[in-house]
């Protein structure tokens, strides 16, 4: 049982999986980077700094038995709480990092096409075929 599951552990797709989980992890954190500390902040100054991830309903305030907080994390401390102004946020977030991956596939797949369309240069002949010219064009004489 030990040698099959070292059969199966070490399969190449098993390993190849394993490092596009790792490598997906990491770019996974420099878009998350992208997004919040390049994008976003930029998305912030043109829209005035409007920021919707503290718009919330408080479902006791709409009761009149409690005064709604400032922020949505006090307001989840308080009791139920429809964050919507949170999901509108992680919504934009996935819509922007959505947008840029497409860009970014888009020119990995024409750099490719380009790649594919550059013409391959002719092999050099070898000594073999050179000989075969020379007694092809002796013959011919």
């Amino acid at each position: 049982m030990l040698e099959e599951f070292k059969k199966f552990a070490l399969r190449g797709n098993v390993v190849d999986l394993a490092i596009g989980v790792v490598i997906g992890a990491a770019f996974s954190k420099i878009v998350d980077s992208l997004v919040a500390d390049v994008i976003m902040p930029v998305v912030g100054a043109v829209t005035g700094g409007l920021d919707f991830s503290n718009k919330f309903v408080l479902f006791k305030a709409l009761t009149g038995s409690a005064e709604a907080p400032a922020t949505y994390a006090a307001a989840k401390a308080v009791g139920a709480t429809l964050g919507w102004g949170q999901f509108v946020t992680v919504t934009l977030n996935f819509l922007i990092v959505a947008f840029v991956l497409f860009l970014v596939v888009k020119a990995m797949n024409t750099l490719k096409k380009k790649e594919e369309e550059a013409p391959v240069p002719a092999p050099e002949p070898t000594r073999s075929e050179l000989l075969l010219e020379e007694i092809r064009d002796l013959l011919k004489k």
